[in-house]
């Protein structure tokens, strides 16, 4: 039997063996171009979408808060302008999460990683804590010098002062999450006068200080290590699927190249690494299509602005698909394969759940009607010699309005409906309070049935609309055949 020995120790004066390597800190620097304005653009739309959505106001009447996008815990519904979801109607969430799932999908194969390059809030939050950096400490060189240099005023200042407006914005984030789950202007008052709940307090808290580390510390090892869409994303890329890509047909051979000199027997890569320093994941994209690459396109800028320096067309670096980067013929000439295949599966599958989530919103009924069969006793023979059958009657009244319903049972021959509960009730008036669940204690009596159990069906109306309700149930006799 072979056996495996132990590693050996180092040997005196050896360094120890090192598994893990220490994270060198990227300094991305500062670039100008076609898409570091649409980043500009996408943060800015973002970031106002997410501050300021919770100040929207949304009218539902008196009955219901008018937060246009709120998620009320104690009340258990959730609202989205005019979509309002209630416990039981957590099918409408599924098919939310189904429709985001495959929508990311379809823009993937569509357009490529371009929700990590524009709209992941890990790519937005860390744009915005780089651009607080080059404000405040300089571009790529300055703070690169800043951090080696001693502990003095100058340092301690701009880094203070970057750490404070990093804070700042932290806080802003967390505040503004929690106004997704309580009436912002009310919230937004208690933290003014100091006021807040300690779970709201507690929230906002743990929210500040994660936004806080994400996209001050962590950064680009969110994308690389944490997220599983880089993992999973070869699953949606094919030779036609948009990427950033370095064409090493026209860039090979690289080197350094003097101002006036033939180009001839040398590519049009000058080494000069522009691309490199503006990524803000540090990887070099001359290397080819990898995981950590979330296709932002800075390093196409980069390279663009040094192809205009040394008077050379545009596009070394570009945002093409795999087959025409590597082509050496006219396919390279040709427009890119955006509509395949697959992007129709997707965009089948999305108008499918999109059209059944609009049918269900179309057709949803202002009411539910549920009735629970009693199981302590499941029967009771009275004096007169019928069944008694006890229900539990849960009225769910969506609207926003004060309601009136009347029950009745069918497919129980002489049944008499009869409600118990605080003060006089009548199966002809069950009164429901707006966007509240009224729940009764309903009994049925009938003649003792042959078949048993026997199927019964309650029916809810509406008194004022006319709307019916219907709910399958059963009624339980002694008697058989």
């Amino acid at each position: 039997m072979t056996q495996i020995s132990a590693p050996p120790s180092p040997m005196p004066g050896n360094k120890p063996v090192k598994f893990f390597a220490r994270r060198e800190k990227i300094y991305p620097r500062k670039v100008s171009g076609h898409y570091r304005r649409l980043k500009w653009l996408a943060m800015i739309v973002t970031l106002a979408i997410y501050y300021l959505a919770p100040l929207i106001r949304w009218d539902r009447g008196s009955q219901a808060p008018d937060q246009a996008i709120l998620i009320d815990l104690p009340a258990r519904r959730a609202y989205w302008f005019f979509i309002e979801i209630w416990p039981q109607e957590v099918y409408y969430l599924t098919a939310i999460l189904v429709f985001a799932a495959i929508a990311l999908f379809f823009v993937t194969s569509l357009l490529g990683r371009v929700w990590c390059g524009y709209f992941c809030p890990q790519t937005v939050w860390t744009d915005l804590y780089i651009a607080v950096e080059h404000w405040v400490q300089g571009d790529r060189v300055a703070r690169q010098r800043l951090d080696k240099m001693p502990l003095c005023l100058e340092k301690i200042w701009k880094k203070g002062l970057t750490h404070f407006l990093w804070l700042l914005i932290a806080f802003c984030t967390g505040g503004a999450f929690v106004f997704y789950f309580n009436d912002a202007p009310t919230l937004w008052q208690q933290l003014l006068s100091f006021e807040v709940s300690h779970t709201v307090s507690g929230f906002i808290a743990a929210l500040t200080f994660s936004t806080y580390i994400m996209a001050g510390y962590a950064r680009e090892q969110v994308c690389t290590y944490m997220c599983p869409y880089a993992r999973f994303q070869a699953a949606m890329f094919d030779k036609d699927t948009l990427i950033i890509g370095y064409d090493p047909v026209r860039g090979e051979p690289r080197g350094k190249h003097k101002a006036g000199t033939s180009w001839e027997g040398h590519g049009h890569c000058i080494d000069c690494t522009a691309c490199v320093q503006v990524c803000p994941t540090g990887i070099d994209i001359r290397k080819g299509l990898q995981m950590e690459c979330i296709a932002c396109g800075l390093c196409v800028d980069a390279c663009n602005d040094i192809m205009d320096k040394i008077n050379l067309p545009r596009g070394l670096i570009r945002y093409d698909t795999e087959q025409r980067i590597e082509s050496k013929d006219s396919a390279k000439n040709q427009s890119p394969r955006i509509w395949r295949p697959r992007t129709f599966y997707y965009l089948t599958i999305l108008c499918l759940v999109a059209g059944l989530v609009i049918y269900g919103q179309l057709n949803r009924k202002p009411f539910e009607l549920h009735a629970l069969h009693s199981r302590n006793p499941l029967m009771v023979k009275l004096a007169d010699g019928q069944i008694r059958n006890g229900y539990e009657i849960k009225i769910l009244n969506k609207t926003h309005e004060d309601g009136s319903f009347s029950l009745r049972v069918e497919n129980l021959q002489d049944a008499h409906i009869e409600i118990r509960g605080a003060g006089h009730l009548s199966p002809e008036n069950l009164e429901v309070l707006a966007d509240h669940v009224g729940s009764f204690h309903a009994f049925v009596s009938a003649p003792a049935q042959k078949d048993t159990p026997s199927d019964i069906r309650f029916i809810l109306k509406d008194n004022q609309t006319g709307i019916e309700e219907t709910y399958d149930s059963m009624f339980i006799s002694r008697e058989t055949k």
